[in-house]
C-alpha cells in the first residue's frame, strides 16, 4: 500500500486548503506568498520554508495524489493538463501540453533531467549580460538539486522505443547517450505522463512541497490568482478567486512582505498582464519559447510497447548546431504512447484509423525538439490574454524554423530505417507511410512546411519574463527580482532568454535554487 503522503499530513495538522470549500477564507499577512506549485514555486518554497518564513503557495488546479493516479488518460488530462490537454497556440498550429495542479508539470513531464547546456549559458552571458550563469557557478546547484531530487542515471535497460532510437543512431554513427532521471523506489510503469501512482517520481507533489508543509508552510489550491495588486512601485496583494460547491465565485485576497511569480511562462506573464503590472518597454510577455516538436511514427517488425518503461532514456544532441546557428539545432528524444495520445497523432479515419490502433504495440515514436532563439529569425512567440483574462500564446513559425523541421523529421525518419523499420510516417497531413529511406527522403523535401499541415507538439514553454541586466531588455534583473516592482520576484522558467535545446525540469531547479537562497537571506 502506497503512503499517501497528504492524507497522513493533513492529519497530522499540515495547512491545506481547498479553496473550493471555503467562502471565507482569512490569512494572515504572510512573508511570501508564491503563485504555482511546479518546478519553481516548489523549490522556491522548500528553500524559504526552512529557514523559518511563513509562506503561501497558492495553486490554481486541483490536488491529486497517487491514490488519484490511476493511469488513465481521460482522468490525468481532466485534472493535470491545462484546457484538458488541448491547449494551443492561437493559429492552432502548435499543440502545448502543461501541467496543472499541485506539483506543476513536474507531476507529470517523462523525468528527463538535464543541466542547462553549457554553450546556452555562454550565450546568455554575453549576449544578456547574465554573467552569474555560468556552468562553474550553478554547478554547486545543480549537484544540490539532483541530490534532492534523485537524479541519477537511469540503471535498468532501455524499453523498446528508446532502443529504436540507440540501434539506429549507433548504425549510422549518430552520437547518443543517456537521460538522467528524478526517480527513487520506481518500479518502470511508463506511464509518467499520467501522475506516478508510487510516488517513484520525485516530483514537487512528493518532495519540496510537502517539505514545505511540514515546516509549517500553507498550500491553497483549486484558487485562481486574478492579479497582484500593486501601487507606489510596490506590491499590496494577491487577489485570487474560486468557484465553491455552490457554484458560486467567491473572491479572497492576501498580504505578504514580498511576492514570487512561479506560475509557468504562460501563467506568470498572465498574471502581470492581468495586474496591469509596469511595462515601460513593452517586453512582457515577449520572447516566448517553445522547443517546437516534429513527429516521426515508425511501424517495427517487434513489438515495441511504447507505453511499458521509462518513457525517456535515450537521446542524441547530434543534430544541436554550434552557437550562433546558422541553421536550428535539435535535440531527438523518443514519446511514450498511451491509447488516446497515439489516436490522436494517429492519422486517418474510419477502417484506416482502426488499422493503424491495431498498430500501436509495433509503433515507435520519435520527437525532435528544435532549439529555438538563437538567430534573428528566431524570435519565439508573445503571450497575450483571451477576452476571457486567461493566457494566450501567439507563436508565428518563421522560415528558419521551417527548415530545421524538414532537417528534423529526415534525420529521424532515417535513424527509424536504420534502427529496421517497415514502415515510416512522419507527422503531416501530405505525408505517406513509407517503406524506404530513399522514398521518405524525397517526399519530405516535396512536403509544404505549413501551420496545420505540419504536426507541432511542445511540452517545453519558456521566457515571456526575460532576466537581464538593463531595464530596457527585460523585465527582472539578474536575481529575479521585478524591475519595477521591487517586492515582486519571478522564479520559474520564463526568466529564460531563449529555449534551452534540453528538457527545462533541471534548469529551473538549480536556477531558482539560486535565486531563492540569495531572496530568503534578504527576507529572513
Amino acid at each position: 500500500m502506497i503512503d499517501n503522503i497528504y492524507d497522513s499530513g493533513i492529519a497530522s495538522g499540515w495547512k491545506v486548503i481547498d479553496a473550493k470549500k471555503q467562502t471565507n477564507i482569512k490569512l494572515p499577512k504572510m512573508d511570501v506568498v508564491i503563485v504555482g506549485t511546479g518546478a519553481g514555486g516548489g523549490t522556491c518554497a522548500e528553500i524559504m520554508a526552512a529557514q523559518g518564513l511563513n509562506v503561501l503557495l497558492i495553486e490554481e488546479g486541483t490536488l491529486q495524489t497517487s491514490k488519484d493516479f490511476r493511469m488513465l488518460e481521460k482522468n490525468a488530462f481532466i485534472h493535470l493538463y491545462q484546457d484538458l490537454a488541448n491547449r494551443q497556440s492561437t493559429d492552432g498550429a502548435i499543440s502545448i501540453f502543461q501541467g496543472k495542479g499541485v506539483g506543476g508539470s513536474t507531476t507529470v513531464n517523462w523525468c528527463s533531467s538535464f543541466r542547462t547546456p553549457d554553450p546556452v549559458l555562454k550565450h546568455w552571458q554575453q549576449i544578456f549580460g547574465l554573467q552569474e550563469l555560468s556552468s562553474e557557478n550553478l554547478a554547486p546547484w545543480f549537484t544540490m538539486s539532483e541530490k534532492r531530487l534523485s537524479i541519477v542515471d537511469w540503471p535498468m535497460p532501455d524499453n523498446g522505443n528508446n532502443a529504436v532510437l540507440a540501434r539506429g543512431a549507433q548504425k549510422l554513427g549518430i552520437t547518443f547517450d543517456k537521460i538522467k532521471r528524478n526517480v527513487l523506489g520506481c518500479i518502470n510503469l511508463g506511464y509518467c505522463g499520467l501522475g506516478c501512482p508510487v510516488n517513484g517520481k520525485q516530483s514537487m507533489l512528493v518532495t519540496t512541497i510537502p517539505e514545505s508543509l511540514r515546516q509549517g508552510s500553507t498550500l491553497i489550491f483549486n484558487a485562481k490568482v486574478n492579479k497582484v495588486n500593486w501601487r507606489n512601485n510596490r506590491v499590496e496583494s494577491v487577489s485570487f478567486s474560486s468557484s465553491s460547491n455552490d457554484k458560486h465565485q467567491h473572491d479572497f485576497k492576501v498580504e505578504a512582505k514580498h511576492y514570487v511569480l512561479a506560475a509557468g511562462s504562460m501563467g506568470t506573464p498572465g498574471v502581470l498582464l492581468r495586474s496591469e503590472a509596469p511595462d515601460p518597454y513593452n517586453l512582457l510577455g515577449k520572447r516566448t519559447f517553445l522547443h517546437p516538436v516534429l513527429v516521426s511514427s515508425a511501424l517495427m517488425p517487434e513489438e515495441i510497447a511504447a507505453y511499458k518503461g521509462a518513457p525517456q532514456t535515450i537521446y542524441s544532441d547530434h543534430f544541436i548546431s554550434p552557437l550562433p546557428e546558422q541553421q536550428i539545432g535539435y535535440k531527438i528524444e523518443v514519446s511514450p504512447m498511451q491509447p488516446v495520445l497515439w489516436s490522436i497523432l494517429n492519422r486517418g479515419y474510419g477502417k484506416e484509423h482502426f488499422q493503424r490502433q491495431q498498430e500501436f504495440p509495433h509503433r515507435q515514436v520519435s520527437l525532435a525538439l528544435l532549439r529555438d532563439g538563437f538567430h534573428p529569425e528566431s524570435t519565439g512567440g508573445q503571450v497575450t490574454l483571451h477576452s476571457d483574462g486567461t493566457p494566450a500564446l501567439d507563436y508565428p513559425i518563421s522560415k528558419y524554423v521551417w527548415n530545421g523541421a524538414r532537417r528534423a523529421l529526415k534525420s529521424m525518419v532515417e535513424i527509424q530505417f536504420a534502427a529496421g523499420a517497415k514502415s515510416v510516417n512522419p507527422l503531416h497531413v501530405q505525408a505517406g507511410d513509407y517503406t524506404s529511406w530513399k522514398e521518405a527522403k524525397h517526399s519530405i523535401d516535396q512536403l509544404a512546411m505549413q501551420p496545420r499541415q505540419t504536426k507541432i507538439l511542445s511540452a517545453h514553454v519558456m521566457g515571456g519574463c526575460m532576466m537581464g541586466t538593463e531595464e530596457k531588455t527585460s523585465v527582472v534583473n539578474k536575481d529575479g527580482r521585478h524591475h519595477q516592482l521591487e517586492n515582486l520576484s519571478v522564479m520559474d522558467g520564463s526568466l529564460f532568454p531563449t529555449s534551452l535545446g534540453a528538457n527545462p525540469q533541471l534548469s529551473i531547479f538549480g536556477i531558482v535554487s539560486m535565486l531563492a537562497t540569495r531572496l530568503t537571506n534578504e527576507l529572513a
